[in-house]
């Protein structure tokens, strides 16, 4: 680990005098770039350098031990430093795990209504209100992008974007199957009913990092339309787009403009190849070893939500929360902190076994 960190302080001296050089700093992307890196490393840096204080205290110190009048002052330091050095190295650690490039990325998120029918699709508007609810109290802007609304009020697929600092870092472990277990209003016998939704959370992805030739889309346009035929417009604004190499299809029409859905669909549509590429490599480096909680895929059960109990559990972590209410109304903080300390913790188990 040492080495490691010696290597990242070096580079970041390397980094801060570039930055500081006319030259490059004419170059303004790679200027940007350098300057992104010296952020990210810094504070690895300066707790390394904390550490190296520490260590060096501890040294003089035991240095001091055959003085007879600093020997008090010297066992004093010693044990402060020696209390010290443990912690810092924990932090070193934690801050060598590498870091989700797309961590502070915004997010496109869609969700679909799974088995189950309209309390499927009930259920896939509730997802909707919470994620709403918990962007609005983290000061996150959210665009919807393209919805199949259904007559109770309920999605068949909603698909949304949330613009704010560290989104994607938030909620990216949100991907996966989410089931409801709950009576229906439309059940009379009151009969408990599962049913299920999933979450999808891609990445808003970057024109550089997914570059799309114009040849391999086919574009088609045609009426937006609201649930049972509502809200139809006479112009054929909406527009749908399809990747000819992949077969992948991204619509929008949620905007009078045809050229404003089209942007939303291409931004759809680049997140979603994106994301394939991304679960690509994701999976090469889980064949390796286990290190984030769950696999991210759609399929994947990762939290029930049982109304007769007032539970929504999460199984990759084993946790329960018993605030129905409160969760749905977007408190959702205690879950993705849980959520972010056990993936810290397998990926801090999968450092220590390279």
């Amino acid at each position: 680990m040492f080495q490691k960190l010696e290597g990242v302080e070096k580079r970041y001296e390397e980094i801060t005098k570039k930055i500081s050089d006319p030259e490059i700093i004419a170059k303004h992307n790679e200027w940007k770039d350098l300057m992104k890196e010296h952020s990210d490393l810094e504070p690895i840096v300066l707790k390394y350098r904390e550490y190296k204080n520490v260590k060096k205290d501890y040294e003089d110190a035991k240095e001091m031990m055959e003085d007879k009048e600093m020997k008090e002052l010297a066992e004093e330091t010693m044990l402060e430093a020696k209390e010290k050095l443990p912690k810092i190295e924990e932090e070193l650690k934690i801050l060598l795990i590498p870091k989700d490039p797309d961590d502070e990325k915004n997010v496109i998120c869609e969700i679909r209504a799974g088995t189950g029918g309209e309390e499927a699709a009930l259920f896939a508007g509730t997802l909707f209100r919470m994620y709403s609810m918990y962007a609005e109290r983290k000061h996150w802007k959210l665009e919807v992008l393209n919805e199949n609304p259904t007559e109770l009020g309920g999605y068949k697929e909603i698909s949304f974007m949330i613009t704010g600092k560290g989104a994607y870092s938030r909620l990216k472990f949100e991907s996966g199957a989410h089931r409801v277990q709950r009576v229906p209003e439309t059940e009379s016998s009151g009969r408990i009913h599962t049913s299920a939704a999933t979450v999808a959370v891609l990445p808003e992805a970057e024109d550089v990092q997914i570059d799309i030739n114009p040849a391999d889309i086919k574009m088609e346009v045609f009426r937006a339309s609201g649930a049972g035929g509502q809200h139809i417009n006479k112009t054929s604004s909406a527009v749908r787009l399809i990747h000819i190499p992949t077969g992948m299809v991204a619509e929008c029409q949620t905007e009078r403009s045809q050229v404003q859905n089209r942007e939303y669909a291409m931004k759809l549509l680049r997140s979603r190849l994106y994301e394939e590429e991304k679960s690509k490599k994701d999976a090469e480096y889980a064949n390796k070893r286990k290190t984030q909680v769950g696999s991210g895929d759609r399929s994947e059960k990762i939290r029930t939500y049982n109304y007769p109990q007032g539970r929504i559990t999460d199984h990759r972590i084993g946790m329960s929360i018993y605030q129905m209410e409160d969760f749905l109304n977007g408190n959702l903080d205690e879950m993705i902190d849980n959520l972010i300390a056990a993936d810290t913790a397998e990926k801090l188990k999968g450092n220590e076994e390279d």
